[in-house]
């Protein structure tokens, strides 16, 4: 059902810019200037482009973790640790009104994600790192942590936004791409070098800034998953886990497919980060009421 409002949300907001465009006669001024483009059309042939891997990335997200960092799924809990893990995991899934994830630990630096195309299908999986240097309260606030992802419906609502972003640049290069090519370089017919060169570095000039929002949006939701673990787990639980986080020497990035699912992002720069500095995030817990 977030899917399904979410995309026709966009297709509404997609409607609407079509509606803009012809009131404010950009179709006519386009054409006035030699630009023969089909704003509506490429609008659709956008939205295609911008939403489609976003879209699969999402549905073959638990897929390619479990493939990418070697997730060993807990289907028997074969110990006391596992069986621990998957009890915590369910209390807190219930909790949160969401269906039981798959339970997994994989080998790595201290660090956990979450992942699934829906709150009923999820993975939440943690390094053999972190259950080595965190305690159980710890290690209980980074489950509750991914749980509040997943009850969030973080995942999905990340995925669409890029989409979204997605759809933008890929449209707003290619108008700037036939502008150049017809009223700059005065190509009369098809699409000519100006046309590709100057769509790259538009998409290119683009895709950064479309980058900056969702990460933008990425470090919020890590604020407020973080509330969600205060709330299942403990606010002193969970500002311990991130304390433990800055003093691990071991931590370390995610791939770049899994960063914005993790507990710890990396040292990036600051509009790119996936997450918010640790001192923020506690800071933010301790102020919470």
């Amino acid at each position: 059902m977030r899917i399904l409002l979410f995309l026709a949300t966009n297709v509404a907001v997609l409607a609407v810019i079509s509606v803009v465009f012809r009131l404010l006669g950009f179709d006519d001024l386009l054409a006035a200037n030699g630009v023969d483009l089909d704003l509506q059309a490429l609008l659709v042939y956008s939205a295609i482009i911008g939403f489609s891997g976003s879209l699969i990335s999402l549905f073959m997200s638990k897929f390619m973790a479990k493939r990418s960092m070697g997730v060993q799924l807990i289907d028997q809990p074969h110990n006391e640790a596992e069986h621990w893990l998957v009890d915590t995991v369910t209390r807190q899934a219930q909790a949160s009104g969401i269906g039981m994830p798959e339970v997994g630990i994989f080998e790595g630096p201290a660090n956990a994600f979450a992942t699934g195309w829906n709150r009923n299908d999820a993975l939440v999986a943690v390094s053999t790192g972190l259950l080595q240097e965190m305690n159980r309260d710890e290690v209980e606030a980074v489950l509750a942590h991914e749980i509040s992802h997943v009850a969030n419906g973080d995942m999905v609502t990340l995925s669409l936004i890029q989409g979204v972003v997605n759809t933008f640049v890929v449209f707003l290069s290619r108008v700037v791409g036939h502008i150049v090519d017809r009223v700059v370089l005065k190509n009369e017919r098809g699409h000519g070098i100006g046309f590709f060169i100057t769509s790259m570095i538009a998409q290119v000039v683009l895709g950064i800034l479309a980058s900056m929002i969702v990460m933008w949006f990425s470090r919020w939701r890590e604020y407020r998953a973080d509330a969600g673990a205060a709330e299942l787990a403990g606010r002193q639980k969970m500002i311990s886990a991130l304390r433990r986080l800055q003093q691990s020497h071991s931590t370390e990035p995610l791939p770049d497919e899994m960063a914005a699912f993790g507990i710890s992002g990396g040292k990036v720069a600051a509009l790119f980060a996936s997450h918010p500095p640790l001192e923020d995030r506690i800071a933010a817990l301790q102020s919470r009421r």
